[in-house]
């Protein structure tokens, strides 16, 4: 197991090292940030004086080692606009896009896995062909969409919400259902497909012919071995939900990290967005590791190999 451990452990270094090369590439040859904090009318030599100061003269090769290097000592930098550590910023949003991800995955679980388990367990009738319906909505709606119909019905309309912004628990309530939404439909796709496999085994039939009934069947034998599937899809959806946070949190002016992302790239400040760029990285490795090791505690059939 440790040698197993040690290895996804290394390939997961060299997945995020692969990432932020990529962002830091990208993101520098998008443009020159200097342009956008020299005052309006600065002279060329002003321009270069706080190009210099910033360090960005350099040869991008430069950047990069200086960035790696600042980066194995935990050193962020610090933000070009804010001029403060970057790994301060996105630590002050952080809570708020934590908040947000935990009331979507609320919503994502605690919906969909039901509505799998019913359209599973009722196939062929007439509420798995509403509920197909609605998980079929859910997956295709955009999310930037449902958070804007969510906001002129519930808010606008109705008034039983607010329409964006920090506040209360009810300032969750949409931003949360409409960044859950498209996560909701896949745990109902995958947990019916699950279930209905595992519906098809000879365990299951020799359960009904004992006398079971088909909810004991399910909830004693069939749950806990459809479960794996839906545990790799819960690992990554996790990380898809801060990922996603993006537009929900522009579209509800939510303070997170998503809304940091938008406003950091918009300003091109580097250093923020590639601290947000490794915390999403690692939130997605971290993820996939915990499901590895849940593999083995929930189907002791599962044996961690090199």
């Amino acid at each position: 197991m440790l040698r197993y451990a040690g290895s996804r452990l290394i390939q997961a270094a060299i997945a995020i090292f692969g990432v932020l090369t990529i962002v830091f590439i990208v993101m520098h040859l998008s443009g020159d940030p200097t342009l956008l904090l020299v005052p309006q009318g600065a002279s060329t030599q002003q321009i270069n004086e706080l190009r210099h100061q910033l360090g960005f003269d350099q040869p991008l090769w430069v950047q990069y080692v200086n960035y790696l290097k600042d980066l194995g000592h935990l050193d962020f930098g610090m933000s070009v606009v804010q001029h403060v550590p970057a790994a301060e910023i996105v630590a002050s949003r952080l809570p708020y896009t934590m908040m947000l991800a935990a009331g979507a995955l609320m919503v994502a679980i605690g919906i969909g896995i039901p509505v799998g388990i019913i359209m599973a367990t009722g196939r062929g009738g007439w509420l798995e062909k509403v509920l197909a319906a609605i998980v079929l909505t859910g997956q295709s709606v955009p999310t930037f969409l449902s958070g804007i119909l969510l906001i002129a019905v519930f808010a606008v309309n109705l008034r039983w919400l607010p329409t964006s912004g920090v506040g209360d628990i009810r300032a969750l309530i949409m931003p949360s259902i409409a960044l859950g939404a498209i996560s909701m439909s896949t745990f109902a796709r995958m947990t019916r497909i699950a279930v209905l496999d595992e519906l098809s085994k000879d365990y299951v039939r020799a359960g009904r012919a004992r006398g079971l009934s088909l909810g004991a069947v399910v909830f004693r034998h069939v749950l806990r071995n459809a479960s794996i599937p839906v545990i790799t899809i819960a690992a990554l959806e996790i990380g898809n939900l801060l990922a996603g946070a993006v537009i929900v949190e522009t579209v509800f002016a939510w303070p997170g990290i998503g809304q940091l992302a938008i406003q950091s790239i918009q300003s091109r400040d580097f250093l923020v967005v590639q601290v947000i760029v490794l915390l999403i990285s690692c939130v997605y490795v971290l993820t996939s590791l915990l499901a590895d090791f849940v593999y083995a505690a929930v189907d002791p059939r599962i044996r961690m190999v090199r």
